[in-house]
């Protein structure tokens, strides 16, 4: 699909659809439009009529046009009222009208949202994100594509001549939404450890990163005994991923991001049971997935920072080597774990991931993990947890996520809850009391970062979603991904 910027007027553009933006209560027709109507035999006039079409945010409708027609389809988007137009919302129109348009066989689509604050070039990005991300198809494990009708071809976006980078800067992070989605919806024998920093390693060829992988051993050495104590029960050996993108010249701050990275996760020994949708768990490492992909987008937009991409890569499985509840781990800064829960295995492996990401010497670390069921009912399926001690980086994080349309609130890192944590034999236990599950997770995490800014986000809810919502699913979502990027290019 070939997205292009154009200053074609809207009344001489010609193809099979033309997408249209309307705001709330405003569906009256003037100017341009009321001119482009009259060419059309007021054909928009009868479709918001017929219709009752009245612009609310999420709404479409289509008709078609006569055959001689310059053009075929006219698809009518909501924009919802003035006052709240955000830059998400042209992303999400833009969404609506591409799967319309897809559904309607239309080869040629032509796009007129209004610009966003002013902004073309950030306008210009929003509608290419959300035309990519809504048209993105996985047929990777079926025999046959179930859909073999057309495609969208080419997507020309009316008022936006001159508005090339930003498209590509919109393609290169829908790219990275597109890796995360892959790795997350692929089945556990499909991606594995090994295939994960395989997958890295690509990155890094490709775009120019530095990779270091840490096999077992080399683990060991550095005393991490929190991802191993997951690790060991698999058959699969673990792997320890570490990518560095590093631009020209001096970089103008260094950051990291850590990603949750279990491939599968069977609950260990406190093994999943029925109904806890055991199934689902190859989602266990949207995390590491998001890290990824956003390190093949920040290796392709080649800001002026510095980004360390982690993740502590392993299954929690079932065996004889498996780590027992009551277990006493060591982690790699000498703290004490008493294994209360083997199915609390994502934090064990953070753990060691956050003490390596320090030695970095970095000015701010993100972690982010599918960590707790509890931030989903907290939160439900689309907003993701935010805790962070720091309330710079947390508003920094704030604001990439209001550019991104990806949906964070802030929960406290309430010190007292910590006392559910504390063991008597250990520094603390891996779990505490179910209330406030997301916070004591957060809480023990916050153990392994010394002095750095840092923030953990848990995306346990939105990383998939059982329907279609805006420009996901239904599926894996790629969730997080966007909102790194914008995180560290707000840097650059």
């Amino acid at each position: 699909m070939d997205i292009r910027a154009t200053d074609t007027p809207l009344l001489e553009w010609t193809g099979d659809g033309l997408v249209i933006g309307l705001f709330e209560d405003a569906v009256e027709l003037t100017g341009e439009l009321a001119t482009l109507d009259e060419k059309l035999a007021n054909s928009i006039k009868e479709l918001i009529t017929e219709e009752e079409f009245k612009g609310k945010q999420g709404s479409s409708v289509f008709t078609r046009i006569g055959a001689n027609s310059p053009v075929r389809k006219i698809i009518l988007v909501g924009l919802g009222k003035p006052e709240a137009l955000k830059l998400d919302s042209l992303r999400r129109a833009a969404a609506t009208a591409a799967r319309l348009a897809k559904k309607q066989k239309t080869k040629t689509l032509g796009i007129s949202l209004p610009i966003w604050n002013n902004d073309p070039t950030q306008t210009a990005q929003a509608i290419a994100e959300g035309v990519q991300l809504a048209l993105y198809q996985d047929n990777r494990f079926k025999s046959e594509p179930e859909d073999k009708g057309p495609q969208v071809e080419t997507v020309d976006l009316l008022g936006l001549g001159g508005q090339e980078a930003a498209i590509t800067r919109g393609n290169q992070i829908a790219a990275g939404v597109f890796l995360a989605r892959q790795l997350v919806a692929a089945p556990a024998n499909s991606v594995t450890p090994i295939t994960m920093a395989e997958t890295a390693q690509q990155i890094a060829s490709d775009h120019g990163l530095q990779i270091e992988i840490l096999e077992q051993e080399d683990c060991e050495k550095l005393g991490m005994g929190a991802f191993l104590g997951v690790a060991k029960a698999s058959e699969l050996p673990p792997k320890f991923i570490h990518l560095t993108y590093k631009p020209e010249g001096t970089p103008k701050r260094k950051l990291a991001i850590i990603g949750k990275g279990l491939t599968f996760d069977s609950g260990g020994l406190n093994i999943k049971g029925a109904g806890s949708g055991i199934e689902s768990m190859k989602i266990d490492m949207g995390g590491a997935a998001a890290t990824l992909g956003a390190a093949k987008a920040i290796g392709q937009l080649k800001p002026d920072v510095e980004v360390h991409f982690i993740s502590a890569v392993t299954e929690n499985m079932i065996s004889g080597r498996a780590m027992h509840p009551g277990d006493i781990l060591t982690a790699s800064n000498g703290k004490t774990i008493e294994v209360n829960n083997t199915d609390a295995e994502g934090r064990l492996t953070l753990a060691d991931a956050l003490v390596f990401t320090e030695k970095l010497g970095v000015d701010a670390i993100i972690d982010l993990a599918t960590l707790t069921g509890a931030c989903v009912i907290a939160l439900g399926d689309d907003i993701a947890g935010l805790f962070s001690p720091d309330d710079a980086l947390a508003k920094e994080v704030e604001k990439a996520s209001v550019a991104s349309g990806e949906k964070f609130w802030r929960l406290p890192m309430e010190e007292k809850y910590f006392e559910g944590l504390k063991s008597g034999i250990a520094d603390m236990k891996n779990t505490g009391p179910r209330p406030g599950g997301s916070i004591t997770a957060a809480l023990f995490l916050k153990q392994f970062v010394k002095e750095t800014p840092w923030a953990h986000l848990d995306i346990a809810g939105p990383v998939w979603t059982e329907k279609e919502n805006g420009y996901n699913g239904p599926g894996a979502t790629g969730f997080g991904v966007r909102t790194l990027v914008n995180w560290v290019l707000s840097d650059s």
